[in-house]
């Protein structure tokens, strides 16, 4: 892979890698793919409804679990490509504070838009007498895709603090987060909630093999180094789980995550340089750039809303004769996959109702931007009603307060504010200046 050297302070063109773009595509498949085999409500005969998660129940979905948990390889390519953010917006001349705003306005906007519709969606079938528990269990399974947002976002507000400890020192800094993770996982029997400390420690330490793929270390390794990468992570990883250290599920040891997501992610990021060439050759592909390009744009939109969408549709067909098959069943199989069709087919127009909120914060020229102390209260006002869901669950309340809670952090944010730009020497005219816009226009601040 192309190795990003942008030090601090000093900006390059630093463009886009399509093997990231398509690997992230793929994956964002594979999450929506997943959760069509694991969402399946159960209607009883006295009335009440539970849900069953048929691809938990499969002995044989364990094993193949550790090649489908994705989620560390979603914080690895988010360190590449932050990194390269955040860079860029330094050359120019912005502050941590400003990346801060621009990370938060870019994630709680389309999260905003979800709570409040499914808050009212939800509150509207309540009034329409639907029993509140189904209500309950659509709440508390539409709104799972949650916490990945706050962990992403919570790894994503680090980059400007960790990519100077990266520049400073990046395997100790790398070290010490590895240290840290297997701190809390010692303790976490002790004091239980002490172990979504790690939310922080993990992600953040998967993160940092993002900022060693984009600066060129992986790249630099030979083919057998990243073999033994591969293996070595995964024997260890089969060592803490075969003596009982920790769960052989990895979907059980995702939240809170332990040490077991940073093994799978170290040999996700080798194998993912082991295999870049032939992905970056995929990525060239017309209809497959075009595809990459359309769904990229709102992956953030699709990941949020596709679960809501499910869920929605299992529990309307509870509600009709529509034919049910039973859970582990091959009928139930086989319905997976119009369900997925389904799911693509009504995000459609979510996407392009939506995906809007997900376009890069643009500002007037010469805008002034919020103060740090309203970009700060705006990070606590997201983190309240998050931190509230992962420590007490998620009810209809908390959907419509955490609604509003993005909802004001958005306003705190305000204006994004015009970047600095690098001076050109006086009574030169470089072919690549960049000039501000006249006034009225706006600026497009994050490539």
């Amino acid at each position: 892979m192309r190795k990003l050297e942008t030090p601090a302070g000093q900006g390059t063109a630093v463009r886009r890698d399509p093997a990231i773009d398509l690997v992230r595509f793929l994956c964002l498949l594979l999450v929506v793919a997943a959760h069509c085999m694991m969402v399946s409500p159960v209607l009883h005969k006295d009335g009440t409804v539970t849900t069953a998660n048929t691809l938990m129940d499969q002995a044989w979905f364990t094993p193949v679990v550790w090649v489908l948990m994705i989620v560390p390889l979603f914080f690895v390519m988010g360190g590449v490509t932050g990194l390269g953010s955040w860079r860029r917006l330094q050359a120019r001349g912005g502050t941590g504070f400003e990346f801060a705003q621009l990370r938060l306005l870019r994630l709680v906007r389309p999260a905003m838009a979800l709570l409040a519709v499914m808050w009212a969606g939800l509150w509207a079938a309540l009034l329409l007498g639907v029993h509140p528990q189904v209500v309950q269990l659509m709440t508390t399974g539409a709104a799972m895709p949650l916490w990945f947002l706050a962990a992403y976002l919570t790894a994503q507000l680090s980059i400007p603090l960790m990519a100077r400890f990266h520049q400073r020192a990046p395997k100790l800094t790398f070290c010490v987060l590895v240290v840290l993770v297997i701190t809390v996982d010692s303790l976490r029997g002790t004091l239980p909630v002490l172990a979504f400390v790690n939310m922080v420690f993990v992600w953040c330490a998967v993160q940092q093999l993002g900022f060693f793929m984009a600066d060129g270390y992986f790249n630099r390794r030979s083919r057998t180094w990243l073999m033994g990468a591969i293996v070595s992570s995964n024997l260890l990883l089969g060592l803490v789980t075969g003596v009982a250290v920790y769960p052989g599920n990895m979907v059980v040891n995702i939240n809170p995550p332990n040490l077991c997501l940073l093994l799978l992610g170290i040999s996700q990021t080798a194998t993912l340089q082991l295999l870049h060439r032939g992905i970056a050759w995929l990525a060239t592909v017309r209809w497959i750039q075009k595809a990459v390009a359309v769904a990229g744009r709102r992956a953030m939109t699709v990941y949020l809303w596709h679960l809501p969408l499910l869920v929605g549709m299992s529990a309307l067909l509870l509600l009709t004769d529509f034919p049910k098959p039973s859970p582990d069943t091959a009928d139930w199989w086989w319905a997976r996959i119009p369900v997925f069709l389904a799911v693509v087919a009504m995000l459609a127009p979510v996407v392009l109702i939506f995906g809007r909120l997900e376009n890069h914060p643009t500002a007037a020229s010469h805008a002034r931007g919020p103060s740090r102390t309203a970009v700060v209260t705006a990070g606590v006002v997201v983190f309240l009603p998050v931190v509230d869901a992962a420590l007490n669950g998620l009810t209809l309340a908390l959907l419509g307060g955490g609604a509003a809670c993005f909802a004001l952090a958005v306003l705190l944010l305000g204006r994004v504010p015009t970047p600095v730009l690098p001076q050109a020497p006086e009574g030169t005219t470089p072919g690549n200046a960049v000039t501000l816009p006249e006034e009225g226009l706006r600026a497009n601040l994050e490539s």
